[in-house]
């Protein structure tokens, strides 16, 4: 008996050497193990940050939401852009930060830190488990960002910092944590009045403090009414007086109610094009732009349009060749305009027509909330969104391998910084939080109300799974297997809480589950 033992034991060793016993990783695991795998053995790893490719498995397997959906390339962009953005963690004396490119640039702050995607990087980050990160990140802005430094460098950029700051407290609420910081966050939002609003109301920007330099409408000297900032500033007001209607401040809640109003309708009165049917740059010297620019989308982003048909037919322009769509994306200024792609060598930064990851985000981002909140869709539904998001994974490539970089040819895909080794791996965009908040649709709220309204078109999808989704301090899982036979756990949509079935349906559609 024991020498059959002995021959037993050593038969299992020679498997597992060889490859033939169960992989330890199930499901999700090894999925994500894959992923991990091959993204690990394309990358030379010439920086390392606080976590480094070998622990990347580990942190991402207790950190990220995990997928497995049919559309491979939007599930392996997923994996992908979670590897990338754990790159970018950095581990700084004043708390940890995510920095947006991999390689140390000369406008950054300290530890390599900028600004200008700071609202992507909460609204991608919100999904993870750990909420130091994230806690860190926003403190570091708020306080430690400017010490030492010879300019500013919190206001260096455009931002809707205190919208994410509110969007990531509906994932992971702390009321301890609003209530610290509020008063910091609606003193600086009086020092952008301060710094950038006109007595019209409205506020102004450089195009370049946008992150958006050289675009049609743009200048680096003009004070043009841009809707990128109006909208942020926007979003900021009303983000301002949510926090402050949780935390029971209703000076703040009243004085940010009435900015947030007045803004919206300014934003509506002077930027609206009717004649266009789009939202357009004020010009400092003159009236409206003539050009439409996917900045005119960024009101959406943040439902600050009103519910009309009149505003639902810009969105029209993302389905005209002249107009946003190209062959590779959605374009950042429209291909009609006489200027498009004009403005430099195709290897600086242009935002006069090129493909920008980061505002690619931004308007789908508004698509998805033109479905979702409004009535009046226009000429869009759920396959356009579909169609524009998988053609927005399928652009994260470079000579066949994975790729994320700074911006695109509208016609080849070519990453028009070549192999400028900083555009690799760059955190200038959100497409995770597309796919959690978006696609598949977790809308994250204040009460305990658990809210999906999926975009998935009807019948695209036979079945999906996203599960270790950290929301409200509890584990949420969302399984769709409209034949039963890909997941075992019998046919139709399915909620968990904490591994509790909560939810069971025969259609995959909107639902409101109380948890």
């Amino acid at each position: 008996m024991m020498k059959r033992i002995g021959l037993l034991i050593l038969l299992l060793a020679f498997l597992n050497l060889i490859g033939y016993t169960q992989d330890k990783y199930i499901g999700p695991n090894r999925k994500l193990k894959k992923y991990v795998t091959f993204f690990n053995s394309l990358d030379t790893e010439a920086v390392k940050n606080y976590i480094p490719n070998d622990k990347a498995f580990a942190w991402l397997n207790e950190n990220i939401p995990m997928l497995e959906c049919p559309d491979q390339v939007i599930e392996q962009n997923y994996y992908y852009r979670w590897w990338t953005f754990r790159k970018h963690l950095v581990k700084s004396p004043d708390g940890f930060i995510f920095t947006e490119f991999i390689e140390p640039v000369k406008h950054a702050g300290k530890y390599n830190s900028i600004s200008c995607a700071l609202g992507h990087h909460l609204y991608e980050g919100r999904w993870l488990k750990n909420t130091i990160y994230l806690k860190e990140y926003i403190n570091f802005w708020l306080y430690s960002a400017d010490k030492g430094e010879s300019k500013p460098r919190f206001h260096q950029f455009s931002s809707w910092v205190d919208d994410a700051v509110y969007q990531n407290n509906l994932v992971k609420p702390d009321l301890a944590f609003i209530k610290r910081i509020l008063p910091d966050l609606a003193a600086d939002y009086d020092k952008w009045e301060n710094e950038r609003q006109l007595k019209s109301g409205l506020f102004w920007q450089h195009d370049v403090k946008d992150g958006m330099e050289e675009s049609v409408s743009g200048s680096r000297k003009d004070e043009n009414r841009r809707p990128t900032i109006n909208s942020y500033m926007y979003a900021n007001a009303k983000a301002l007086s949510e926090m402050a209607a949780q935390t029971s401040n209703q000076a703040l809640l009243l004085k940010y109610q009435a900015k947030a109003a007045a803004l919206r309708k300014l934003v509506m009165d002077s930027l609206w094009d009717s004649s266009a049917s789009f939202f357009k740059t004020k010009m400092a010297k003159g009236p409206l732009a003539t050009a439409r620019e996917a900045i005119g989308f960024v009101p959406w982003d943040f439902n600050l349009p009103a519910d009309l048909p009149e505003y639902a037919k810009a969105w029209d322009q993302i389905l005209d060749t002249d107009g946003f769509k190209a062959p590779w994306g959605l374009t950042t200024a429209e291909r009609r305009e006489p200027t498009f792609r004009t403005r430099g060598s195709g290897h600086s930064c242009e935002w006069d027509g090129a493909l920008w990851p980061f505002a690619t985000s931004q308007t789908l981002k508004g698509l998805s909330n033109l479905l979702t909140n409004y009535k009046n869709h226009g000429k869009m539904n759920a396959t356009v969104f579909y169609n524009e998001l998988h053609q927005y994974a399928l652009s994260h490539t470079k000579n066949g391998k994975p790729y994320i970089g700074e911006y695109q040819d509208e016609k080849t895909g070519e990453w028009l910084k070549g192999d400028n080794p900083r555009s690799s791996f760059y955190n200038h965009s959100t497409f995770n939080d597309l796919i959690i908040s978006d696609l598949i649709g977790i809308k994250p709220r204040k009460d305990s109300i658990l809210e999906i309204n999926p975009l998935i078109p009807k019948g695209k999808w036979e079945w999906f799974k996203l599960s270790n989704v950290s929301y409200h301090g509890k584990t949420i899982s969302i399984l769709w297997d409209k034949t039963g036979k890909k997941f075992n756990q019998g046919q139709g949509f399915k909620v968990y809480v904490n591994g509790k079935q909560i939810y069971k349906g025969t259609a995959l559609k909107a639902i409101k589950l109380n948890i």
